[in-house]
């Protein structure tokens, strides 16, 4: 499973604003639902469910928020770097910056969890965080985040 086959560049937010972690899940569920179809209410419950078994902040101001809604046919990405880091009640307590939301049908047991490994293996590269962090645009954020699958391919 590749980046570019769960994000397209249009699920790329460069300089996401939220002052809270609410607040945050709230702007992903807006951006989702536009790229999905799927009402943003219920992308937004489905993301606070799961946040109540557990922070999805990995650490190193890192977060992986996800979750599966009936509704899919498809796994779905979407990125964002914040203007300003948000407390995420991170495994290691430090704010959030970099945040790739992963969304998935229901039956979707295995593809999730490559899913989930996939984006977890690329953004545990501290390098590949330093780029991302320093990208200007969304343009630029989507080439870094598929840019070492090209040059593998």
């Amino acid at each position: 499973m590749e980046i570019r086959d769960l994000l397209q560049p249009e699920a790329v937010v460069a300089d996401l604003k939220a002052a809270n972690k609410k607040q945050l899940l709230q702007e992903l569920a807006r951006h989702a639902s536009k790229i999905t179809g799927v009402n943003e209410r219920k992308i937004f419950e489905t993301l606070l469910e799961r946040e109540r078994l557990g922070s999805t902040g990995v650490g190193s101001g890192i977060a992986i928020p996800h979750g599966k809604l009936s509704d899919f046919k498809r796994l779905y990405g979407v990125f964002a770097r914040l203007d300003r880091a948000v407390e995420f009640d991170s495994i290691d307590e430090q704010p959030v910056d970099l945040i790739f939301l992963l969304l998935a049908p229901e039956g979707a047991g295995a593809d999730h969890l490559k899913a989930l490994a996939r984006v977890s293996r690329l953004l545990r590269d501290s390098s590949m965080c330093d780029k991302l962090r320093g990208a200007e645009t969304a343009d630029g954020l989507y080439m870094v985040l598929t840019q070492s699958e090209a040059q593998a391919a």
